[in-house]
């Protein structure tokens, strides 16, 4: 008799076929990689904490069913800018039908749109560029330097944003991830909202770059992590593409062949969703099989590409392993 829940007994009974089958396959892999005490990656590209991916993210990190996080600088700030302004968002329901005239109305209001979804400037990019501010400076002042996640983490874990909650705490992946201290790799964060204002800073004079750990050491944070971590395997869960991806998947062929270290294990898992339609020569054209040409995977490494919304799919997948 299944001890799962009412949502996991509906996938389960429902969704036999194609995509649908895709779904559960990958789950259940994803459950049998944890089972065998493998540690879990879960990438983050496009725009999941806009889209509230934290509802059903956030208790799989309390849960420990994730141990180390690849996100855009997007997905990093935005989870955070969902909480300190949510009532202010503006949906936008008939977005394919805005007129270049309706755009540009919406940006003189001070709405950034993702999709459907109207981000506030105000209330969102600007609040947290207050507090953000203030700790990159100590920091500098401290003669300190920080990875882009850490400044995150230590603006929630202060307190000065709780005036400002507008959503139940526990549907904040990021502040779930702060209170674990969760390992997070961010790169290319420098063109992240955060990132920019980072970057005015520089050029104003008011912050040295050299305050904001690099990129480079994101992934010399990585290989060490992996190198520590792969004893039973870590798997790879690829929402989206991108650069939340690309990055961390090739850490195993630097430690392999770059560091020679040839004892370095492949990822243990590798499942991806995404809308993108399947081509050669474009980046959706990087199916699994391909990634055993590079180093990434190995010949029986479980593989999975579930071809869907990453927003319908992923909080599917997260509720099957909770066991909803």
């Amino acid at each position: 008799m299944s001890t799962k829940g009412p949502v996991s007994q509906f996938i389960e009974h429902h969704y036999l076929h194609f995509n649908a089958a895709a779904l559960v396959d990958a789950a259940k892999g994803y459950e049998t990689q944890l089972d065998n005490g493998a540690k879990m990656l879960v990438s983050l590209a496009g725009a999941m904490s806009t889209a509230e991916l934290g509802k059903s993210f956030a208790e799989m990190i309390r849960q420990d069913k994730v141990h180390i996080i690849s996100c855009t600088g997007a997905n990093l700030e935005e989870d955070i800018m969902n909480l300190v302004a949510h009532s202010h968002y503006k949906r936008v329901p008939n977005y394919r039908d805005l007129t270049p005239q309706e755009e540009w109305d919406l940006l003189e209001k001070g709405l950034n749109r993702v999709t459907d979804t109207c981000i506030p400037e105000h209330e969102a990019f600007r609040r947290l560029q207050h507090h953000i501010e203030k700790i990159w400076k100590d920091a500098e002042a401290n003669g300190e330097r920080f990875l882009p996640h850490e400044y995150m983490y230590k603006m929630l874990l202060s307190g000065v944003l709780e005036e400002y909650y507008e959503i139940d705490l526990k549907d904040s992946w990021m502040y779930a991830a702060a209170e674990k201290n969760l390992p997070i790799v961010c790169p290319g964060w420098e063109d992240s909202t955060m990132g920019n204002i980072f970057a005015s800073y520089v050029l104003k004079g008011e912050l040295k770059a050299s305050t904001m750990k690099s990129g480079i050491e994101y992934m010399t944070f990585l290989a060490d992590w992996y190198t520590e971590n792969s004893k039973n395997g870590i798997g790879f869960f690829q929402i989206g593409g991108g650069i939340a991806g690309d990055f961390p998947i090739c850490v195993v062929p630097m430690l392999y062949q770059d560091m020679e270290r040839t004892d370095t294990p492949f990822w243990s898992y590798f499942c991806q969703i995404s809308d993108s339609t399947t081509s050669y020569g474009s980046y959706s054209g990087a199916v699994p099989n391909e990634k055993i040409t590079w180093g990434k995977l190995d010949i029986d490494t479980p593989k999975f590409i579930v071809e869907s919304d990453a927003t319908i799919v992923a909080p599917l997948i997260f509720a099957y392993i909770l066991g909803l």
